[in-house]
């Protein structure tokens, strides 16, 4: 990460929360859902380009599972280690608050395995297989 982009450890605003995700092609979200969910944020990293909030991430956790969730990096941002200073950064704050039987996972979309490798996330299966569900009113 160059000196055009600063690093700020916490929550971002449901308003970038909610950009982010969109331009970044993650899931979106509402603004009710963010408005639930970014107050449990237990790590958060914003990285700005002057004001202006360019990618995220979050973990989430109870004190003994934590997972990165949320990272997200504006198209026009990526490839320049944005994603790697947000790994980094969550990760050094949990190695601060959990203990050291934590256990962190994530999901990885696309090729951002390749991301997550290189901070020593493998991939669970076959041992373990991610399930997930959509919750539907």
């Amino acid at each position: 990460m160059d000196q055009d982009y600063s690093c700020h450890l916490e929550t971002p605003s449901v308003d970038d929360y909610l950009r982010l995700r969109r331009n970044a092609g993650l899931t979106p979200r509402s603004a009710a859902a963010a408005e639930a969910g970014l107050p449990n944020t237990v790590a958060g990293v914003v990285i700005k380009s002057g004001d202006l909030a360019v990618g995220m991430g979050r973990a989430v956790g109870d004190g003994l599972f934590y997972q990165l969730v949320d990272i997200a990096v504006e198209p026009a941002h990526q490839g320049k280690g944005l994603g790697k200073t947000i790994v980094s950064r969550l990760l050094e704050a949990l190695r601060r608050i959990a203990p050291a039987e934590a256990y962190v996972s994530l999901i990885a979309d696309g090729r951002a395995n390749e991301l997550y490798a290189q901070y020593g996330f493998e991939p669970t299966a076959p041992a373990s297989i991610g399930m997930a569900q959509w919750l539907k009113p």
